[in-house]
Formats: structure tokens, sequence, C-alpha cells
């Protein structure tokens, strides 16, 4: 009996001393966890700090800490990320939840309700912020803010799916982020540094701004489908709110003191109010970047459709490609319009001090010479390269039209000329897609490339006419000036420009 005892209390404690060391076995490894866990936040943390270095390094470059250019380049990176995230989560909506291989009809109803309102509301920001020059810094905040509230709302609306709240609020951000856009254009002169052109400042702003956006796109949508849209809309909410108060921070000299506007003088028009008068190197720019954006919306349905219906060579039923299959297809065409993209704002940071209207007009030529190509050896690469080459174009050219804006529009109606500015491009976009999406039912990608190519062509030689006729003009007016000053060498005279005499001229 006494045996029996022992033996059993030999067995407790044998266990005990098990239990004993699977317990300092399990503290050792919950230690180890941890100070794993630690060190890899740390080392996250310094490698955060490392980029967070070395990107406040290159906004803060060339003197854009001084003038706070580096500052607007991070808002408006801010600003791009909030937007890819308020697009992300509404992607897995019903908002967009419009499936491509449904009927062209339904697709091209969707596209004018949520663009074309948009398009048309543009042209009354402007006017609205030009009357607010002096607080330019709270009326981004606003749009910011404002943004803010709209995600609020809008994700009390995904649960429920209210599609009205849903479009209303989707509609409210794209005008609002319009608006910041415009206001952001404007102010550019204002904070540009002495040793940087308006192009390679624009250019700095979108390409921050785009690989912000492709940064966020993987993690938006891991996130989106972690936690929802609605949590997804809430995030981008703390975004907005947080960049408001950045906006809010920035250089005061961003604001413009609220001048009195001179009354035109006798027999001088009032200065430029419409796009019909903001001169003709403005103009030549923006038909110039229509025609890219008319043919940019085209591309986009036409190719989408068309691979849709494999009516291409390399998804045709007689003899498919092996690998690029239609979800593969559309995935490497968009994956090479947004490399597109980089590469014009990488190139335009890089074009210093060339005439931006050369660069307009430069872009417009390489899309049509490339839409010819590409209509006479359409395939796979082909379709891939103009796609590049069309967002390339599209970048490019619209960050050198900003320069012109803003080195020719006066700070008094600079603001209304981008509304009208974008006005005309979203209506070029939309109008383009809508042409796309009917030559896509020819089932021919020769029909509609020739076509649109076409129409860059036209537009190119009419530009470039009027350009040579420009140019012959002002020569002709400086042989009239220069003879005029030779045969009255000792008098003051009347400028053939219409500009006032010289009272004192520099040779009495």
């Amino acid at each position: 009996m006494e045996g029996g005892w022992e033996r059993a209390r030999d067995l407790s404690r044998r266990a005990g001393r098990g239990v004993a060391d699977a317990g300092r076995a399990a503290a050792r490894a919950g230690k180890a966890t941890a100070g794993g866990t630690v060190r890899a936040g740390k080392a996250t943390a310094g490698a955060a700090r490392a980029v967070g270095r070395a990107t406040r390094r290159l906004t803060h470059a060339g003197g854009a800490d001084r003038t706070g250019l580096g500052r607007l380049i991070e808002l408006t990176a801010s600003h791009s990320a909030g937007d890819t995230l308020v697009t992300v989560a509404l992607a897995g909506t019903v908002f967009f939840g419009v499936p491509v291989g449904e009927a062209r009809g339904p697709v091209a109803l969707y596209l004018v309700i949520t663009m074309l309102p948009f398009a048309l509301l543009a042209p009354f920001v402007g006017p609205i912020l030009d009357r607010f020059r002096s607080g330019r810094r709270y009326v981004m905040a606003g749009t910011l803010f404002g943004r803010g509230l709209l995600c609020f709302a809008m994700a009390a609306a995904v649960g429920p799916q209210d599609l009205l709240t849903l479009f209303a609020g989707a509609l409210g951000v794209l005008v609002l982020s319009k608006a910041y856009n415009v206001s952001r254009a404007a102010i550019m002169p204002s904070v540009l540094p002495a040793d940087i052109t308006l192009v390679s400042a624009n250019a700095r702003v979108a390409l921050f701004s785009l690989v912000t956006a492709g940064v966020m796109v993987p993690i938006g949508a891991g996130l989106t489908l972690w936690l929802g849209s609605a949590t997804m809309l809430r995030l981008a909410m703390v975004v907005f709110f947080a960049a408001g108060v950045f906006a809010v921070r920035l250089p005061r000299h961003v604001d413009s003191p609220d001048l009195e506007e001179e009354a035109p003088a006798e027999g001088r028009a009032t200065r430029w109010r419409t796009l019909l008068q903001v001169g003709p190197a403005v103009a030549e720019a923006v038909w110039a970047n229509v025609a890219i954006r008319l043919f940019s919306g085209f591309l986009l349905f036409f190719l989408l459709f068309l691979v849709q219906d494999k009516a291409v060579p390399w998804l045709a039923p007689a003899a498919p490609d092996p690998f690029f299959d239609t979800p593969k297809t559309i995935g490497l065409l968009a994956l090479a319009a947004g490399l597109g993209g980089l590469i014009g704002a990488v190139i335009a940071n890089w074009t210093r001090n060339h005439a931006p209207g050369l660069i307009v007009l430069l872009t417009l030529a390489t899309t049509a010479a490339t839409a010819v190509t590409t209509a006479v050896l359409f395939g796979l690469w082909a379709a891939v390269a103009i796609s590049v080459i069309t967002a390339f174009a599209q970048e490019l050219g619209k960050l050198a039209l900003d320069a012109i804006v803003q080195r020719e529009i006066g700070e008094e109606v600079r603001s209304s000329t981008f509304g009208v500015v974008e006005a005309f491009l979203q209506l070029a976009w939309v109008f383009g897609g809508l042409i796309g999406l009917g030559l896509s039912l020819t089932g021919s990608s020769a029909a509609g490339l020739v076509t649109l190519a076409s129409v860059l062509t036209l537009t190119l030689g009419w530009l470039v006419v009027r350009r040579r006729a420009r140019v012959r003009a002002a020569n002709v007016r400086a042989q009239q000036a220069a003879a005029h000053a030779e045969t009255a060498p000792y008098a003051p005279s009347e400028a053939v420009d219409g500009t006032e005499p010289l009272t004192n001229p520099p040779w009495t």
C-alpha cells in the first residue's frame, strides 16, 4: 500500500516538473516572440523613417523647402492617397458594379452619368476660387475637409446600399478633388523656386502623386478585402482630415491679397475671360491636349471592349495565346498605362528650360504617329505600346499645359482658366470614350485606330499652320518696328503694337 502511494507521489512530482518545464518553455517562446516582434517593429519603423527622410530630401530639393513647394508636394501626395483609397473602397460597391462584359448601352450611360455632370460643374469652380485668392490655403483645406465628411456619409451608405447617397458622395468627392487641383495649379507660381521651371515643378507634384497612388492601390485593396469598404472610407476620411490640417499650415505667401481689378483702358478689351480669349499660346496647348485626351478616352474603351469580345488577334478562337487571356490582357494594358503616366512625369521633370509649347506639339505628334503604326501592326505588344505612349503623352502634355497657363494667365483669373480647361479636357475624354464604345462594334482595330489617328493628324496640322502664321506675323511686326525706328530715330513715336510711346527715349 505504501509503495503505491510512493509511486503516485513520484508520478505527481514528475508531472509537476513537466508542467513547470512546459511553462518555462512557453515563457521563453513568448519572450522570443515578443523580442522578435519588437525587433521587427523597430526595423519597420527604422525603414519608414529612412523612406521618410529620403522622400523629404527629394520633395525639398532645389530650394523647394524655402518657398513651400516641398510642403505642397507632400500635401498633394496625401490628397492623392485619399482619392485612391476612396476609389478602391467604392470599386467593391454597387456604385461601381457595372460589369465590363455588359452591353455597351448601360456602360455608355454609366460613363455619361458619372463623368459628364462633374465636367459641367468644373467651370463654376474656378470663378469661385478666384474670389478667394486671399484664403487659398483655407479653400484647399475646405476641399479636403469636405471630402472627409462625404467619406463619412458614404461609409454609412455602404451597408444598406444607398445608391443615391453613394452617387452624390462620389460626385462631390470628384468635384472637390478637381477644385483642389485647380487651386494647387493656380498657386504654383507663388511657391516656385528660382532654380526650378514651372514644368519641372508641376512634374514633381505629379510624380509624387502617381507614386503615392500606385503604392496605395495594393494597400487599399488588401485592407478593403480585410476590413470592408465602409471601414476603408472611414480611413480615407481620416487621411483627408489630416491633409486638411496640413493645408492650413502652408506658407502664408500662398495666399494672394485681394486687389481691386483695374478698369480696362479705353480701346482695350477686358483681360482674358474665356477660353477663346486666353491668347494663342494657351489656346494652342489646350486644343492639343483636348485631342490627346479624346484619344485617351477612345483608346481605353475601344481596347477594353475589343479584348472583352475577343476581337483581337491573340485572343481569337482560332489561335488563342496560351498565356495572355482576357483578364491578364486587361491587367497588362492597365499596367502599361500607369507606367506611361509615370514616365511622362519623369520626363517632364527633366525638360528643365525647354519650351512647354513645343513639348505639347511633340506629344501630339508622337501620339498620332504611334496610333498610325499601331493600326498597321496591331497586336498585343502594339496595344501595350500605344497604351504607354498615350498615357505618357497625356501626362507630359497636361504638365506642359499647366505651365503655360501659369505663365500666361494673370492671377486674377487663373483659377477660372484652369476650371474651363479642366472641363474641356474632361468632356473630351468622355466624348472619346463614347466614340470608342461605338467603333468597338466594328470589331476592327484598324478602323478605330485609323479614324482617331486621322483626327490627331488633322489637329496637329491645323495647330502647326496656325503657329507658323503667328510666327510670320510676329516677324513682320518686328521688321515694321525696326523700319519705323530707322526712319524716326530722334523723336518718340507710337509703337506699332498699340503700346504707349516712349516719353523719354534712351537716345535723348
